[in-house]
């Protein structure tokens, strides 16, 4: 897809991605990529006694999937190069418990030339958590490209 008619679309949902399950497995390969062994992700016995009753995936584990969610959530554009430029009102709304499947939902609110052949494009995100009402996460996500 090209910058031009991506423009075209600002304030309009760009897709939903396929769902992601967030198994013990994931759960336990990130506490070790990311050295955060807190029991609540990765002892299911101690987690049990705590308000969630089980354990629960990391909130940067859940943020971390918005990467594959977004490569299956609609087409790439037609730049040389993009790069993750942060995000605005991050919050994580919900745990992801073990288990359960998550996907995200992509609005397009901002595509601006901020100098020429560089775009900056602003997402808000929603991770929504299968089966449940309230989201796992809400989040307002920046990128920059370049043409």
């Amino acid at each position: 897809m090209k910058l031009q008619d991506l423009q075209a679309k600002v304030g309009e949902s760009l897709g939903t991605s396929d769902w992601f399950e967030m198994d013990q497995g994931r759960i336990d390969q990130f506490a070790d990529a990311t050295e955060d062994h807190q029991f609540i992700h990765v002892d299911p016995e101690k987690a049990k006694a705590t308000p969630f009753g089980q354990t629960i995936a990391h909130g940067f584990l859940t943020i971390s999937m918005l990467a594959p969610m977004m490569q299956s959530a609609f087409e790439q554009l037609a730049v040389q190069m993009s790069v993750n430029y942060g995000f605005d009102k991050v919050r994580f709304l919900s745990p992801v418990k073990s288990g359960k499947r998550i996907r995200g939902h992509f609005k397009l609110l901002e595509l601006v030339e901020k100098r020429p052949g560089q775009w900056q494009q602003k997402v808000e995100v929603s991770i929504e958590i299968e089966g449940e009402d309230k989201p796992a996460l809400l989040a307002e996500w920046i990128f920059q490209h370049f043409v």
